[in-house]
């Protein structure tokens, strides 16, 4: 039997909702925050059912077990620190510099996405994750542990108990987690890398293309990190 998490999302874009979807789906309770506030999710709300309810930043981080971070990076310093303290983060984020601005740490490559984002949150322990997959084939490829054809998807982070809770939640939704290491080695399944969107399959098939841990390790293994 599953144990209920209660997921907090900062941020419901595409991958936020998805991520929540599939949560309810998998009986945990998830609660929501946006920029714009309560209000403005009350339709997402509706769609996921009771176990879903909207909230701030700081509602979302404190009434949480674990805490979805779906942000562009320019956004990353708007979370809230003190309500994320002690907390495990998982960091769905992406560094594209025509949309954030350019960062001279992400430039120089001297940390990756997700250590930028641990940075700022110094009382939380950072797991990468989501941040590699198309949404619409995160939402069509869960399977049930049972099943010959489930996906992985890679996770990075510092805190071997956070990587162990995200992998269990991952589990709960549908997926393997194949783990990449510390959040240093983060640059494996960012975009440009073998394991970003492309074994799951091009955009163009919604339903995506079911990826082995074993394809996901290999590609991980396949990443070349650009030099500085």
């Amino acid at each position: 039997m599953v144990a209920m998490t209660t997921l907090g999302l900062i941020g419901c874009g595409h991958v936020g909702s998805t991520v929540a979807k599939l949560a309810v789906d998998a009986g945990h309770d998830v609660v929501l925050s946006n920029s714009r506030g309560p209000r403005t999710l009350a339709e997402l709300v509706a769609e996921l059912g009771p176990r879903a309810r909207a909230g701030t930043g700081e509602d979302a981080a404190s009434a949480s077990d674990l805490v979805l971070v779906s942000l562009p990076l320019r956004a990353y310093p708007s979370v809230p620190v003190l309500a994320l303290a002690g907390k495990t983060v998982l960091d769905s984020g992406n560094y594209y510099p025509e949309r954030d601005g350019r960062i001279a740490e992400l430039d120089d490559r001297t940390l990756t996405g997700s250590e930028y984002l641990a940075r700022q949150l110094p009382g939380a322990d950072v797991v990468k994750v989501f941040n590699n997959i198309f949404f619409k084939h995160l939402l069509n490829l869960a399977r049930p542990a049972s099943a010959a054809d489930r996906s992985a998807l890679p996770i990075a982070g510092d805190s071997a108990l956070a990587k162990a809770a995200v992998t269990a939640f991952l589990d709960s939704l549908g997926y393997d987690a194949v783990d990449a290491g510390p959040l240093a080695e983060g640059w494996r399944q960012q975009p440009g890398t073998p394991v970003y969107g492309t074994p799951y399959g091009p955009f163009e098939n919604e339903m995506g293309v079911p990826a082995s841990a074993a394809a996901i390790r290999a590609g991980l293994a396949a990443a070349v990190r650009p030099r500085r």
